[in-house]
């Protein structure tokens, strides 16, 4: 699936090029996915892509487009380049990349298996817009930092969903077959991540929290997103040591420059105010990067 806004599909002929490229390799069993047809380029090629004019990967993530798009689609790969409409709009490079580990979490509660290969968005400086290239180079800095830590290996205790599709010599594909469920072994861990949520003070209806992120692990982290699920109604006003983005009691705070790297042994704390309609308990689980964490 090719994905992204107006560069991967209006008209997107980069697409028409990788898809001839790809066939004169070899790769006849492909198909690209997508739910807008292709707009042409004057070459015969699949299509089908997901780039929409004018999106915003921030408003794509806050409205839940993908997991619907997803279900129309079911892509084993997905290439993206995503980000062009946000850099114009002055969104910041770090509040940019919440929203992309939004889209690879939803990605992989599609498809566990589901592979992502992220562009490095393309230059960017119209005389109309002064911060756009300075922006566009701040993102591409921290993509390859991101794309290695939201890189993980199949979770433990999980349940995961199968399906099968066969395709013939002439590139139909069957109707899908039934689904198997299958549970992975629980391991006995939680990852490399510790993470301490605590209530600093209180108030009528707010309160201040804090949230530290010990890596106990071997090796460094260099960027980071974690997330987690209130379990009231609490929403967060500011925070400090993160980018927040909140859907509903859902929480996904991006690291901050100074926040990124986290060596071994190492912790970051982030602090945040938030209101309340009720004193509801503690969140119980948290994941960094996509996986679980434990919790002090």
């Amino acid at each position: 699936m090719p994905l992204g806004d107006s560069i991967t599909g209006s008209p997107g002929c980069w697409r028409a090029v990788l898809w001839n490229q790809l066939r004169n390799a070899g790769h006849t069993d492909i198909a690209f996915a997508g739910t807008p047809p292709g707009q042409g380029c004057g070459l015969a090629y699949d299509g089908d892509n997901e780039g929409h004019g004018g999106e915003l990967v921030t408003g794509v993530a806050d409205q839940d487009l993908p997991p619907g798009r997803l279900a129309a689609t079911r892509p084993d790969i997905v290439v993206m380049h995503f980000g062009t409409n946000d850099v114009w709009s002055s969104v910041s490079p770090d509040r940019i990349l919440a929203p992309y580990t939004k889209l690879v979490t939803q990605m992989r509660a599609a498809d566990p298996d589901t592979r992502l290969l992220v562009a490095r968005i393309i230059p960017l400086n119209p005389a109309s817009c002064a911060g756009c290239a300075q922006r566009v180079v701040d993102l591409n800095a921290l993509i390859p930092g991101w794309a290695e830590a939201t890189s993980t290996g199949r979770s433990p205790a999980t349940s995961y969903a199968f399906a099968v599709y066969a395709r013939d010599a002439a590139g139909n594909r069957s109707q899908r077959s039934a689904t198997v469920t299958v549970t992975t072994s629980s391991g006995g861990s939680q990852g490399t991540r510790e993470v301490r949520y605590r209530v600093t003070n209180e108030w009528p209806g707010g309160f201040q929290g804090e949230v530290t992120v010990r890596n106990t692990g071997g090796s460094a982290i260099d960027g980071w997103t974690l997330n987690w699920t209130f379990p009231g109604a609490q929403r967060i006003t500011d925070m400090w040591g993160g980018t927040p983005a909140q859907t509903g009691s859902e929480v996904s705070v991006a690291s901050a420059p100074y926040t990124a790297a986290i060596p071994a042994a190492g912790s970051v704390t982030l602090g945040f105010t938030a209101t309340t309609t009720d004193r509801a308990p503690s969140p119980s689980a948290f994941t960094l990067n996509g996986s679980a964490c434990s919790v002090a």
